[in-house]
């Protein structure tokens, strides 16, 4: 069984963090119910949700993703980039703390779960304002010794990696080129692609949970693309996140339920 964990809109989301978008209103409401709506989605694909709360005062919390990497074998808590969210991990902490064992991220690391991409035993790990070398480094330190390369990757134009590239298969990533490094020869060389809609720049961030797509109703173009590649998707509305710069990754923690006894 797959856990997805995630955590409640706050009231005050409007104050969100914001770095390559212009502030628009959000409507409160209409973003608690497509988040319900998109946690639906989640048990549809086979999760167990556990939603966690938020203290008022943190106002980008539903972006969970953020706050920790999870891999089979060890969850690293990472010091987001922005300091304003940096008291989230902790709920975060205690939640994965039953399934996995913890890293904690320490200064002068900083890192944002949305840079972190996982394809395989490759973690590509996007350089960006909310991720530093430090934060790099630390990572392919911790994730060396389980098998994993740690390849760094410059992200420009947006906030994270994930807002440029997502995996939609074991080796076909969607993406945004105009973001990334230019290919070849990069880092994204090796996979087979899926090129977003040329009008639809932010449409390059997608979940992957089993066999299905997770993905926002806001890209047509780029939505038939996946489903001519014969991609299982399933659509959500996110119209309201995404005026907080968050996609569909942001928004959940997804990783597999196994025995773990953590240190008393």
């Amino acid at each position: 069984m797959r856990l997805a964990l995630t955590r409640e809109i706050s009231p005050a989301i409007a104050h969100c963090e914001l770095t390559h978008l212009e502030r628009e209103a959000i409507d409160v409401d209409r973003a608690r119910t497509q988040h319900a709506a998109y946690e639906a989605c989640l048990r549809d694909a086979g999760c167990r949700v556990e939603r966690l709360a938020a203290l008022p005062d943190m106002v980008d919390a539903v972006f969970i993703e953020d706050t920790a990497v999870v891999f089979d074998e060890i969850a690293i808590i990472t010091r987001p980039g922005a300091a304003s969210r940096r008291a989230e991990t902790a709920g975060v902490a205690d939640a994965l703390r039953k399934y996995r064992p913890l890293y904690q991220m320490e200064s002068p690391a900083t890192a944002d779960g949305g840079d972190v991409l996982v394809v395989g035993h490759q973690v590509l790990v996007g350089r960006s304002s909310r991720t530093n070398d430090a934060g790099i480094d630390e990572m392919r330190r911790v994730l060396t010794p389980f098998g994993y390369q740690v390849v760094a990757i410059e992200v420009r134009g947006c906030l994270h990696l994930k807002s440029a590239a997502t995996a939609v298969g074991d080796d076909l990533v969607l993406m945004n080129r105009a973001w990334l490094p230019s290919l070849p020869p990069g880092p994204f060389h090796s996979f087979d692609r899926i090129d977003v809609h040329p009008k639809e720049p932010w449409a390059a961030n997608a979940l992957r949970v089993g066999d299905r797509i997770v993905y926002p109703t806001s890209f047509p173009h780029t939505l038939e693309r996946l489903r001519r590649r014969g991609l299982h998707v399933a659509t959500v509305d996110a119209t309201e996140v995404a005026k907080a710069e968050g996609g569909v990754t942001c928004c959940s923690l997804i990783l597999g339920i196994r025995s773990f006894a953590p240190e008393p």
